[in-house]
């Protein structure tokens, strides 16, 4: 508990002025709509494989600045001069396979847009539209990965996407409220009936 709210375990024992907390408190297990913030989770989820998601949090700026905003539009057009200033750009996770997987996703990302309109019209008929409520009371409850992300990530995969595994996909879920899996204890959590 920080600040007299009791939080998820994962962020319990942060200060306040942790990143990590502001990112629980105002970005984790909201359900995201835009097309764009989509896009930057899934890459930096795909980013995150191997390392941990405060790495990757903490320099989700240097990604915006190197990534043009997470123009998807922009990025599918980088060519291997782009590739080549990406991979000296420190403020970024600077891996040759992820940043070429990066280009391609927004190749992959805009054919999606094309075939549904949107990736937001697409990813949510992973849950029928609406937020999967959780109601774990322990982190050790999360599974790492569900039937759902399992089955987004065969799409994806399918689509050309890349670091687009089950586990992968559950976290994009995760983050962009898809799935809502705060604890039950947390002043976040959002009961049966979708209240707060």
């Amino acid at each position: 508990m920080t600040g007299g709210l009791v939080r998820c375990e994962w962020v319990a024992h942060r200060p306040d002025n942790d990143p990590m907390v502001f990112y629980h408190d105002n970005e984790w297990g909201v359900p995201e709509h835009d097309d764009r913030r989509l896009f930057e989770m899934l890459i930096l989820e795909g980013a995150q494989a191997g390392l941990t998601w405060e790495l990757v949090l903490r320099r989700r700026e240097g990604y915006r600045r190197a990534f043009h905003g997470f123009d998807f539009e922009r990025i599918a057009r980088y060519d291997d001069a782009d590739a080549a200033r990406l991979l000296a750009d420190a403020g970024i996770v600077r891996n040759r396979a992820k940043i070429a997987v990066t280009i391609g996703n927004a190749r992959a990302f805009i054919e999606v847009r094309e075939e549904f309109g949107s990736f937001d019209a697409y990813v949510w008929r992973f849950v029928d539209g609406r937020p999967l409520i959780s109601g774990r009371s322990r982190l050790d409850e999360v599974p790492a990965q569900t039937a759902e992300s399992e089955a987004m990530s065969r799409d994806l995969r399918r689509r050309g996407f890349g670091f687009v595994g089950p586990t992968i996909c559950y976290a994009f879920m995760q983050a962009c409220g898809l799935v809502n899996d705060h604890m039950t204890g947390c002043f976040l959590y959002i009961g049966g009936d979708g209240a707060r």
